[in-house]
């Protein structure tokens, strides 16, 4: 029993409780469109050309991202197969990872409670939790970036060379992972941090030098050898998709200028309440107020940065989940350690929040079992919306056990908080909310891709293998790559979508449309045939000429 209480046995369980929390059903539900299936498909993609250094979508040069994660994903499938399974497995090993070094630096920083805090918080917080278990590249970016924040802050406590190299090589990671946002990160959060500072802190210029040089390997290793190998024109094209994204809103992807907020409090809930109370100013100089600093100024830095850009995406303020989760355990730890009076606004807005949560999830259930009912009545204006509904999603009713395992939560965690019994209140708070977000992912989440996408999936699942063209006109799409398994294309006008409605096509084409608007595309090219329609997708073909 000693060992499970040394270090060595402490992270052993971790590892294998969030091995049996994330590896579990990875391969249930397709990938979702646009982004899990859009990086899983540059890693088969590198797999059926052989080409590894390339990022490619449909066999063309795709600059959005540089290959780390994706070369994760193509080891993934090179064991487990090209499958929903293998494009996520890369994300429940960093699930992994990040619980382990949570832990770790938790209790470099303050002691082993505190380490084992923080890796409940994190892995208790419904948003973390999701990313786990998803084909995302964002996880891994995040991780890179938080560990070169942490390696910095300790070289600016204990001035040691090995700390700036470690910085400098997890940010380099960061880079090769989604791109210099990584550097912009780190580089506002340290500027930020030592104006705060006063700049009164010890900094070695042979260190400086040295940061440089890792820095620029690690970083711009990916993009020397694309140079070297003649593709200068894909950094440029990279580069002005990067000054693209900050300066002007995604297609799809706009949102109201307080998204982030609201994304981070409810997403990142319990965490988020707990953190509130701990962005206030304290002038100790110890590492655990130097950490504590620095995850305010990350978080601020992040939230302000993604609240400017134009584009909202839900991923992009994921980086605030490392800060928030450790501000959230901070305040619990100082609860635990009588060093903060519990204070009821906590209590309830904890209450509320998860109140919120079980109508919501608590709804899902009776919405789907009287989907078409609703859809006929006409309270739903969207055509497409409408067609979703009809889809023959089976809900058993035992979904219901979701609502039960937060109701159950809530009222245990209020229970001892009230008996001042505060261990025992947060381990039935996040061992719960555990339980609870891996009940949805279970539960609910293929539910809801069998409205959202199913239908056109296994449509193009259908025909893979098949010596046709297929593409979804009039809306954005990477399924059919993936699922359809598409190879290179030999006539280089089979990604123009005029040529493949009116041109002279070498063989059938398969044209995917959303029902709302088919009606104008059939009335506009009569050679298209419908073929049939499911959930408010619709399938025509065009024969080619003979």
């Amino acid at each position: 029993m000693d060992f499970f209480k040394s270090d060595k046995g402490i992270q052993i369980i971790i590892a294998v409780v969030a091995g049996l929390f994330f590896i579990p059903f990875l391969g249930q539900v397709h990938l979702f469109d646009w982004d899990e299936i859009n990086f899983a498909e540059s890693a088969r993609e590198m797999i059926v050309s052989g080409n590894y250094l390339t990022v490619q979508v449909n066999f063309e040069p795709f600059w959005e991202k540089p290959p780390l994660f994706i070369w994760m994903q193509v080891l993934s499938m090179k064991v487990f197969g090209i499958n929903e399974f293998a494009a996520r497995f890369p994300n429940a090993i960093g699930g992994i990872v990040t619980l382990l070094v949570l832990f770790n630096l938790g209790k470099h920083i303050y002691n082993k409670r505190f380490g084992l805090i923080w890796v409940l918080v994190y892995a208790g917080s419904f948003l973390p939790f999701f990313y786990f278990k998803s084909g995302i590249i964002d996880h891994w970016f995040n991780l890179f970036i938080f560990l070169g924040v942490y390696f910095i802050l300790k070289y600016l406590h204990q001035p040691r060379t090995l700390f700036s190299i470690l910085s400098a090589f997890f940010i380099g990671l960061s880079i090769l992972t989604k791109g210099p946002v990584g550097f912009l990160i780190f580089l506002l959060a340290f500027g930020i941090y030592l104006i705060i500072k006063k700049f009164k802190v010890k900094i070695k210029w042979i260190d400086v030098g040295i940061y440089a040089v890792v820095l620029a390997f690690v970083g711009g290793f990916w993009f020397l050898l694309q140079i070297l190998n003649g593709n200068y024109n894909i950094i440029v094209d990279f580069i002005e998709y990067q000054i693209h994204l900050f300066s002007k809103e995604g297609a799809g992807h706009g949102g109201f200028l307080l998204y982030h907020f609201v994304i981070l409090f409810f997403g990142v809930f319990p965490a988020s309440v707990f953190a509130l109370k701990s962005f206030k100013r304290n002038y100790d100089e110890s590492l655990q107020q130097k950490m504590r600093l620095m995850m305010v100024v990350l978080f601020w830095t992040v939230l302000i940065l993604f609240t400017i850009v134009s584009t909202k995406i839900v991923h992009y303020s994921s980086m605030c989940y490392f800060p928030l989760t450790y501000l959230g355990a901070y305040i619990i730890f100082q609860l635990l350690e009588g060093e903060l009076k519990s204070q009821r606004w906590l209590k309830w807005l904890v209450i509320g929040i998860g109140g919120i949560f079980v109508i919501l999830i608590g709804a899902f259930p009776w919405i789907g079992k009287y989907a078409k009912e609703i859809a006929a009545s006409g309270i739903i204006k969207d055509k497409f919306a409408q067609a979703s509904m009809q889809a023959n999603v089976e809900w058993t009713g035992f979904e219901s056990i979701i609502v039960v395992i937060l109701i159950a939560t809530i009222f245990y965690f209020v229970k001892y908080w009230n008996k001042k019994e505060l261990h025992k209140a947060f381990y039935w708070l996040f061992a719960g909310s555990i339980a609870f977000i891996f009940s949805v992912m279970t539960l609910i989440t293929p539910k809801i891709e069998g409205y959202s996408q199913r239908a056109v999936i296994e449509f193009y699942k259908s025909k893979a293998g098949e010596d046709v063209y297929i593409e979804p006109i009039g809306f954005k799409s990477y399924a059919q790559y993936f699922y359809a398994q598409r190879r290179p294309q030999s006539n280089p006008k089979a990604n123009n979508d005029g040529w493949l409605l009116r041109g002279d096509i070498d063989k059938k084409a398969w044209l995917v449309f959303k029902i709302n608007r088919v009606d104008k595309y059939l009335k506009k090219y009569p050679e298209l045939v419908k073929h049939s329609e499911k959930n408010g997708f619709v399938f025509c073909y065009r024969n080619p000429k003979k």
